[in-house]
């Protein structure tokens, strides 16, 4: 089974461009499917060829698939909603219909048609996708004649029956094949299929039956949608043929990134860089949100990537009540360089961290204690002298406090 990257291009399967038309890709597409048909053609070959121009026709010959086609190669028509996969079935349904295709059983003649569906991209603000907005569109599309109700003739001048076909829009034929006799239908050339031929055209839309025209249309977004979301407007597409409904319009939207806030689902999701002098101690902060700054309380001892939550602070549920949340998410910096004293500091605070460091610091001290003073009280300068010059802090000023005044943390 080929992959996606062993597929041929679908365009060249049909030997057609890439700008090549419906007709013309309808022509390829049968040409080449009577050269490579199984029943006809005995090369080893010819049934994977025939799949493979089945496969580049279903998609080619079909305006969205081919517009997903264009955009994203071979997966694109495979991500469309609701398109499927090719299942190695034929265009035209089974062999019956492939045959009636070819040699012409039935019916040419066309009747009311819906028109094609249009898509365009929305870009929305971040805080617009999030609260919801109303957007006011331009789209250039085909909509019916008015004048004419589509039938491309003036008005008081229907079109008349075709004299080539007899009004049915099609013309048989018999024809020789290795299969015997059979009776080739085809669209009436001089009609093309309509039954009916207008002699006098529309002044406004010179006989087309559709005229182009730009629209306003308001687009209403509503609260909680994401990137990539589509919206229908059914109605807004392009306006039918021979009296057929217009299609609809889809609009994509594409959401701007927030600058420091990133959305999970229904949940936002900030990074709060702290030091190690704030995640100790705990502190409180502003941090950002849709309604404007809020203060946070950090707790004592937050440890880096705790997450911290303020409720009702996130995105409106798309279509339900209520909101989701902020995630704070902590993230704690350790800085790079120190000044002399920061790093004393923190050489003590490493000392009071290590148990053993401790209690041969308070033997060292005992010790230096009972040599020089005989078992009498220090005084006050032996007792600096035994601390290597460093005398008690002030009482309420703790090492973490230290440390604080020294990163520049004291408000």
């Amino acid at each position: 089974m080929k992959t996606m990257a062993d597929k041929r291009d679908y365009y060249e399967v049909l030997g057609v461009s890439r700008a090549a038309s419906d007709d013309e890709i309808k022509r390829a597409y049968r040409q080449l499917a009577r050269k490579y048909h199984p029943d006809v053609n005995r090369e080893p070959d010819a049934e994977s060829r025939f799949k493979e121009l089945s496969e580049a026709y279903e998609v080619l010959s079909d305006r969205q698939k081919r517009q997903l086609y264009d955009q994203f190669g071979h997966a694109g028509p495979q991500a469309g909603a609701g398109m499927g996969g090719f299942q190695g079935g034929f265009p035209f349904g089974d062999i019956g219909d492939l045959f009636e295709s070819f040699f012409g059983t039935g019916s040419v003649r066309r009747g009311p048609q819906r028109g094609a569906d249009l898509r365009v991209r929305l870009k929305l603000k971040f805080e617009e996708a999030v609260f919801g907005t109303e957007k006011e569109l331009e789209i250039p599309r085909w909509e019916t004649c008015l004048i004419c109700d589509g039938t491309g003739a003036e008005p008081g001048k229907p079109p008349v029956r075709c004299p080539n076909c007899g009004g049915t829009g099609e013309v048989r034929r018999v024809q020789q094949s290795i299969f015997g006799q059979f009776v080739n239908v085809m669209a009436c050339e001089r009609c093309h299929g309509e039954g009916q031929i207008v002699q006098f055209k529309c002044t406004e839309c010179g006989g087309k039956g559709s005229v182009r025209r730009t629209r306003r249309i308001t687009v209403t977004i509503p609260a909680g949608v994401s990137d990539g979301m589509e919206i229908r407007l059914g109605g807004q597409g392009e306006g039918g043929e021979r009296g057929g409904p217009p299609g609809n319009l889809y609009v994509q939207l594409q959401v701007e990134p927030h600058p420091v806030l990133q959305r999970d689902g229904f949940d936002l999701v900030h990074e709060l860089p702290l030091d190690v002098a704030q995640a100790a101690l705990g502190v409180e902060v502003e941090v950002p949100t849709l309604d404007g700054p809020e203060v946070l309380t950090v707790p004592t001892g937050t440890q880096h990537g705790r997450v911290l939550r303020l409720k009702d602070k996130g995105v409106p549920r798309l279509q339900r009540s209520g909101r989701g949340d902020l995630r704070v998410v902590v993230r704690i910096e350790v800085p790079k360089t120190l000044t002399t004293y920061q790093r004393e500091l923190f050489e003590e605070l490493a000392r009071t961290f290590d148990p053993r460091a401790n209690r041969a610091a308070r033997r060292d001290r005992d010790e230096t204690h009972d040599s020089r003073t005989d078992g009498r009280l220090p005084t006050g300068d032996e007792r600096a002298e035994a601390s290597g010059g460093r005398t008690r802090p002030p009482k309420g000023k703790g090492i973490l406090d230290k440390m604080k005044d020294a990163l520049g943390l004291d408000e």
